[in-house]
């Protein structure tokens, strides 16, 4: 078989496994899927990969879940440049990337730490834990997301919440003195890739037990709020086609592990 497989066989792949990766080149980057996949790839990643969370809920979800996505590949903080440039590129042109809060397409070179260029924005902020950019949390490209350096800066390490005033560089989004609002389109990505955060990392691999609640203004302790928001987020902005891809490619290409909340955002009520 080729080895640039269709999407819809390489999930079907990973049945003899928790997570089967290909060895040599990396696969190609799979190509846009529908916005409901079919129902034979959902069953095939629920049969093999998330096989130990069958018929789970609540805590004991949770925990099954975690083992699951700790199975990963890390990439170093240098590499994050290059992934980026692969999980979010425009589907409509291949040589820039989508920034998460403005949803400018942007040239995938333009990116550094100048106004007008992009830079790599930890959705959980890096000081919510203190992190940094080490190897784990601070390069997971779950929650690192391509974002104008300027937006980027505004956001700061807020948490997330509704209301502020609108951002004149950033139509669509929204901050006060402790929150930020992100655009109707990326809430729940942003709602969900905190979740994953809270499921991936939970205090024993030297980082800190990260989790959130129901609150803003958490400083440097490792919470994130508001988690009855990005409750409502993730239910209100349902994975879109650009998140589902994103997650695969993540699978495929870089770290082999998933968000378990994109392939199942009902998860989110059952843990929360």
């Amino acid at each position: 078989m080729s080895r640039r497989l269709s999407f819809y066989a390489r999930p079907l792949m990973a049945a003899t496994a928790a997570v089967t990766v290909l060895s040599g080149t990396a696969a190609a980057a799979p190509a846009d899927t529908p916005p409901d996949r079919p129902a034979t790839i959902a069953a095939a990643l629920d049969s093999t990969y998330y096989q130990g969370a069958a018929g789970k809920s609540g805590a004991e979800l949770k925990a099954a879940l975690h083992t699951i996505i700790s199975a990963q590949t890390k990439l170093s903080y240098s590499q994050v440049w290059d992934a980026l440039k692969a999980t979010d590129e425009d589907p409509a042109n291949p040589s820039n990337v989508i920034l998460l809060y403005t949803g400018r397409s942007q040239s995938k070179n333009d990116n550094g730490g100048n106004s007008g260029q992009w830079n790599r924005e930890h959705v959980w902020a890096k000081s919510h834990g203190d992190f940094g950019t080490a190897t784990g949390p601070g390069t997971d490209i779950h929650h690192l997301r391509p974002t104008d350096v300027r937006v980027n800066s505004t956001r700061g390490n807020k948490d997330f919440d509704d209301g502020g005033s609108e951002l004149n560089d950033a139509p669509g989004n929204f901050t006060d003195g402790d929150s930020f609002e992100p655009r109707d389109e990326v809430k729940g990505d942003v709602a969900r890739m905190i979740l994953y955060m809270a499921v991936r990392y939970e205090g024993n691999d030297s980082f800190a037990d990260l989790e959130p609640n129901d609150r803003v203004g958490n400083g440097s302790a490792p919470k994130m709020g508001k988690l009855s928001v990005l409750k409502r987020w993730s239910q209100e902005d349902p994975p879109d086609t650009f998140e589902k891809r994103r997650n695969d490619v993540i699978f495929e290409r870089y770290q082999h592990n998933r968000n378990p909340f994109v392939d199942h955002p009902e998860w989110v009520g059952s843990i929360w």
